[in-house]
């Protein structure tokens, strides 16, 4: 019953928000990443969402030092995400004040923008080249705002000046949604127009299961390229990997690096 499980959703909510208070200020790096994965992947049951990850070979560790840029479908985005691999989420200033939600995104990491503001904009990519240098894997929605799933949005370029400046690779990820006994695309997680965060969980919470596919693809380099060209690269490989084409976004990749290698032999002989 929907009722039942809106209970158990509200005494997880208060479960993390203890831990968050009591265990996190003295727990290290891999505890906390423990306790985020887990929680996550508590809260995706309850909404019943089971999560499928491609394009990780076996045995291959989750990216580190890296941002990765994916998709923006749902509020569930971030559990997904978490639930594979717990990252440091980047989020416009106004969300630190929601009620529980706002709190608990700060606890966890989230590095919060004053959209708007270049001095704030500037502070901000410093701290994420720093954090990434540090290992951290700083997640991004570059789009600015989520979608129903069927289209991905031009992506902003402003923070791809970090994985420029610091010399880090960029993870492309794509999100898609389907409905888990037929595997076609659902609509029922999308958390789009003037729809409330209440009414979004309440069509998760009454659709039939739900399969969230999340699909890495080639890491990109900046190489010689601009935060501009990363930015258009980037969009390129995630729309691939939602639409089920990784060949084409390691194609994608290729022509990115491409003009890199070509100098390499140039240099050698110069050598």
């Amino acid at each position: 019953m929907i009722w039942l499980r809106k209970t158990r959703l509200i005494l997880l909510m208060l479960r993390g928000m203890l831990i968050c208070a009591t265990v996190f200020p003295w727990a290290g790096v891999a505890m906390r990443e423990r306790l985020i994965r887990n929680w996550s992947r508590k809260l995706l049951k309850l909404c019943g969402v089971e999560v499928e990850v491609q394009g990780l070979a076996p045995g291959q560790a989750a990216p580190r030092g890296a941002m990765m840029v994916a998709n923006h479908i749902s509020w569930l985005d971030i559990y997904v995400i978490h639930s594979w691999h717990p990252a440091r989420f980047v989020a416009k200033s106004e969300i630190r004040s929601w009620p529980v939600v706002g709190w608990l995104c700060e606890k966890t990491g989230t590095i919060f923008i004053e959209r708007g503001r270049k001095r704030d904009a500037h502070r901000v990519l410093h701290h994420i080249t720093e954090v990434m240098r540090d290992g951290d894997l700083v997640c991004v929605f570059p789009e600015g705002t989520t979608t129903d799933g069927t289209e991905v949005l031009p992506f902003h370029a402003n923070l791809m000046q970090a994985p420029v400046s610091g010399g880090l690779p960029v993870q492309p990820v794509g999100l898609r949604y389907l409905d888990a006994a037929t595997g076609e695309p659902t609509a029922a997680p999308a958390y789009i127009g003037d729809l409330s965060l209440l009414d979004s969980l309440d069509m998760i919470l009454r659709s039939p299961p739900i399969k969230a596919r999340l699909t890495l693809g080639p890491q990109l380099m900046a190489q010689s390229a601009s935060r501009r060209e990363l930015a258009e690269s980037a969009r390129e490989v995630v729309v691939h990997l939602a639409q089920g084409t990784p060949e084409a976004a390691i194609a994608v990749a290729d022509r990115l690096h491409q003009p890199a290698l070509a100098l390499a032999p140039v240099t050698a002989a110069m050598n």
